[in-house]
């Protein structure tokens, strides 16, 4: 029977003083405790710390994490340590042994020899595992001292999914022991099948493409459980590198774990992929998913976060029934690895494992040196001090990576075709971060770590289908950045305070000016509030005015893409493909590949003349190296507030 949880009966160690879990103590003679630890997206992040940024980072990192392992291993003795995929790519250090380093027979990937270190019992395929290719992915599984399982990624397919020839095996039971109530000891046989997204094949086809194939998520489950059953398995574990995502299953799901957490057979199920946290209100509404009980369709579920910020933990209650073993009750949680305070401040909540730091030591102070060196270079320099009055080169690097990009994603797609449109907004543009707030890389050699300057924020790369009229509502709620301004006015100030910068999206593709005599289509935060207004004029697309009725891929972030800023045409349901890669890996990728970048404003968009009228507009005081650079009529004019140097433009 299972027995009703009092959480405050549970302590953690405190005063050197460890509490058994509820399960471990009130456990009876046929029952014991088996504890199921999860990591997921690790995506190489051992260290705490950030390679972009070179500096630390209190809410990353393997190492971290493995403070939390030892305390559950602590807690209860019958613990199994999982992980969920996607750890061989994703940071600096992953493109350093993939790009520089390489991997030879014999040799161990960093990011292994720290989970071998921590002692994983097993780790499932992400999709981010073929990013390099099969032959480096199979040469770093080798130095792995745990069982890598998946089983819907098939060199060669069957009649049906158990007849495939797959990549790794498609599922291990691991013969454990666990101790029950009265102190004895049993084996107890845990069977654990692995599952990524089947899109691996859109976003690995240059890689994968006549090499391997991808089943349904689903389908494969439902074939092979019942196999898995039939060879021993007492316990089911699905590790499950899928998102939770729709609760009614559809071919091909991508977030498909809600419905696999349904099929019979299946006793715990762990989620990743999407970088998110269960249970926690992340999920909160989502059909199927219970966020007090911590069940996905009432079996017990764990996502943990990723790049190590949380430890996901599923805690289960098995009894014997004669020879077979099932779950009487259950109880998940995600442990984090710091927290974040009122005043927005970090607060670590676990100190590194210095035995994990240690294993990747050599690894770490590597790719520090690779992230300082060069790995292209720029003919131009790279500033951000204008970015918010004319076209601009920062900006201009961003939209063309990802124009290359997504054409290369949506290649035998429905959409492969469609025009391609690029929007990038200035992150780096002062404002309340001061007047040194600015994007500023000199010609020359482009560092990794340079990267964050162009790119601030760990968003995916996304891409969505719109409409000619979406495309202008889209400029015209990012021309809300500017005040509106009377012809002949002088000295009006330009930018409205209210506005981020981060929301000044500039879409390469067309081109257009911005008539500031009309008043703004939208407010600062999106609303409509001028139905008539069109400060967006003269919309060009390939030399002709732009049809209001055709369609155009737009390549974006998740951010944008999902909704951020409340951009028209972009909520989420024009959404036509969703990236595995982010934006700055996009941009390290085509830097790599294109040696030497040329970064140019090509003066895609202007301000409308307004003859005799100026503005003034502030920005960094070093911008004046730049004002020759600029394709406006632009002068000096003081100081602005606040340490920030004043321009006036003439319109």
């Amino acid at each position: 029977m299972p027995f009703a949880l009092d959480r405050r009966s549970f302590l953690s160690g405190t005063a050197g003083f460890i509490a058994l879990h509820p399960f471990s103590a009130r456990a009876a003679a046929n029952q014991a405790h088996l504890r199921i630890m999860e990591t997921t997206d690790l995506h190489v992040h051992v260290f705490p710390y950030d390679y972009y940024a070179d500096k630390p980072r209190d809410t990353v990192g393997l190492a971290r994490t493995a403070a939390l392992i030892q305390a559950v291993r602590d807690e209860a003795a019958n613990a199994l340590l999982i992980d969920n995929g996607d750890f061989l790519q994703g940071n600096p250090m992953g493109d350093y042994i993939a790009y520089e380093r390489g991997m030879k027979d014999g040799d161990t990937h960093p990011v292994i020899q720290a989970m071998n270190t921590l002692g994983f019992d097993a780790s499932t395929l992400g999709n981010h595992e073929f990013n390099y290719g099969l032959d480096f992915l199979m040469k770093s599984l080798a130095g792995a001292d745990f069982p890598v399982v998946n089983a819907n990624v098939a060199l060669e397919l069957g009649s049906d999914p158990t007849r495939d020839k797959t990549l790794v095996p498609p599922y291990v039971i691991l013969e454990h022991k666990v101790t029950d109530g009265a102190g004895t000891e049993h084996p107890i046989k845990v069977g654990l099948i692995g599952f990524a997204p089947p899109q691996v094949m859109t976003w690995d086809r240059r890689h994968l493409e006549g090499k391997v194939q991808a089943r349904d998520i689903l389908e494969t489950a439902k074939a092979y459980i019942p196999q898995m059953k039939e060879r021993g398995a007492d316990i089911i574990v699905v590790l499950s590198h899928s998102g939770i995502g729709a609760a009614d299953a559809s071919d091909g799901m991508e977030n498909a774990a809600i419905p696999l957490a349904g099929l019979d057979g299946v006793d715990a199920i762990l989620t990743g992929h999407s970088h998110l946290v269960f249970p926690s209100p992340d999920y909160a509404g989502f059909a199927g998913a219970d966020v007090t009980a911590g069940t996905l369709m009432g079996t017990p579920a764990t996502m943990g976060g990723f790049w190590g910020s949380h430890m996901g933990l599923i805690d289960l209650l098995v009894e014997k029934d004669g020879a077979e073993w099932r779950v009487v009750s259950a109880m998940s949680e995600a442990r984090p690895i710091s927290q974040r305070n009122d005043d927005r401040s970090i607060t670590p909540l676990v100190e590194s494992d210095a035995e994990v730091l240690a294993s990747v030591g050599v690894e770490h102070e590597e790719t520090l040196t690779y992230v300082r060196r060069a790995v292209g270079k720029t003919d131009a320099p790279l500033h951000s001090y204008f970015a918010l009055v004319a076209d601009d080169p920062s900006v201009q690097i961003v939209s063309i990576a990802q124009l290359w990009y997504i054409a290369q994603m949506l290649k035998g797609t429905d959409h492969e075709g469609l025009p391609i449109l690029s929007a990038a907004a200035p992150f780096k543009a002062g404002g309340r971060g001061g007047p040194e707030y600015f994007t500023d890389v000199p010609a020359g050699d482009v560092a990794i770590k340079n990267v964050s300057d162009l790119y601030l924020y760990p968003n995916t790369a996304r891409a969505v289908r719109v409409t000619g009229q979406q495309v202008k509502d889209w400029l015209e709620r990012s021309a809300g950045i500017f005040n509106q301004v009377t012809p002949g006015a002088q000295d009006v100030v330009l930018l409205n305070p209210e506005f981020p910068s981060y929301n000044f999206d500039v879409i390469d593709g067309v081109t257009y000016q911005i008539d500031l005599s009309q008043p703004s289509k939208y407010d600062p935060k999106g609303v409509l509030v001028e139905a008539g207004a069109n400060r967006i004029v003269n919309l060009m697309y390939d030399g002709a005015p732009l049809d209001m009725a055709a369609e155009f891929i737009i390549a974006t972030n998740n951010y944008r893409a999902g909704g951020g800023g409340d951009f028209p045409g972009a909520s989420g349901e024009t959404t036509v493909f969703e990236g595995p890669d982010t934006n700055r890996d996009v941009i390290v990728r085509y830097i790599v590949e294109k040696g030497t970048i040329s970064p140019r404003a090509d003066g895609n968009w202007s301000f409308a003349p307004l003859p005799g009228t100026t503005v003034l507009f502030d920005t960094g005081p070093a911008a004046t190296a730049y004002l020759d650079q600029v394709d406006l009529t632009i002068e000096e004019a003081g100081d602005g507030p606040d340490g920030f140097a004043r321009f006036r433009i003439r319109l």
